[in-house]
């Protein structure tokens, strides 16, 4: 490994695909983004994208949508698995990148990734424990224990986790085709976008949506504070764009959390414990071209 080698990186989303090329130090060389269709005309795609560039790439990371199968001993390893994504049901995403550039190809959840991006070059970097949690078209998270990217039984799915819900305050079923209103179903923008009859970029800072909004992240972020007790949590995504969120969400998590958990991070610089990703919407494809070179271990 040298630091002139190329590695590739894949973001692979429900929505788009991001492609780039990049370095040991973190720079990007080359990158394209396109919409996510159907899996062959996708993926042929993005090899396409790695085949045309001037110089070979050593290895392949992938951060996907899922759920995926990260078990290398699992029949289906490498496969995204019941994605609620139509036609991406059992595609082996990691196999036939592998196929077609004929590179190792190294898979993780986009959360994960974009967790790893920011460990590397972001927020997370001199930390061994902290959280990624991404909110926009669906909510995911992911983030590392010890030094290690989260996995275990699969992998975490922070976002179905299950939230007190107020009917009253709030009669909203929830999007989640799934459990209906779990965390994702009551607080991705698809969920603002219906409960509201209008996207949350078009929604004023002050409408009642981000005070909702906001309450309903505080209550996910406190419960995985309580559990996973992280050195930080990092919220991204599109919905995060609204930066008004943050003290709202900040004053509610230490409202929950009522003083239990005496750490001068939550009593006194929470401004510095809930953060926005330090690398912005590059986290994903920077991540996935960490993990092509250094999966699941140190960076530089």
């Amino acid at each position: 490994m040298s630091a002139d080698e190329l590695y590739g990186g894949i973001e692979a989303g429900g929505t788009k695909f991001v492609c780039a090329v990049g370095t040991l130090s973190g720079e990007i060389v080359a990158q394209v983004r396109f919409p996510t269709t159907t899996p062959d005309a996708t993926l042929r795609q993005a090899t396409e994208f790695f085949r045309r560039q001037p110089a070979p790439v050593s290895s392949v990371g992938i951060g996907s949508f899922g759920p995926v199968d990260l078990n290398p001993a699992s029949p289906t390893f490498g496969q995204i698995t019941t994605a609620p994504k139509p036609g991406w049901q059992d595609v082996d995403i990691a196999g036939r990148v592998r196929a077609q550039l004929g590179v190792p190809t190294r898979l993780d959840t986009d959360v994960n990734a974009a967790a790893f991006g920011e460990y590397c070059w972001g927020a997370a970097h001199g930390l061994d424990t902290f959280i990624y949690l991404t909110i926009g078209t669906g909510i995911g998270g992911g983030g590392m224990a010890g030094g290690r990217l989260l996995h275990g039984l699969v992998h975490p799915e922070m976002g179905h986790m299950r939230i007190p819900h107020d009917w009253e305050q709030d009669p909203f079923g929830g999007v989640c085709p799934h459990h209906g209103d779990c965390l994702e179903g009551l607080a991705t923008g698809p969920a603002i976008e219906r409960r509201w009859g209008s996207r949350g970029n078009d929604l004023p800072t002050d409408h009642p949506a981000w005070s909702l909004e906001a309450h309903y992240l505080a209550l996910g972020v406190a419960n995985l504070i309580l559990v996973l007790s992280p050195q930080r949590v990092i919220l991204g995504g599109g919905v995060m764009h609204q930066a008004q969120l943050f003290p709202s969400i900040r004053r509610e998590v230490q409202a929950l959390l009522a003083g239990y958990v005496r750490a001068p991070q939550l009593l006194e610089h929470i401004d510095q414990y809930i953060v926005a990703p330090a690398l912005g919407d590059r986290a994903g494809v920077l991540g996935a071209i960490a993990l092509a070179w250094q999966p699941m271990s140190c960076c530089p």
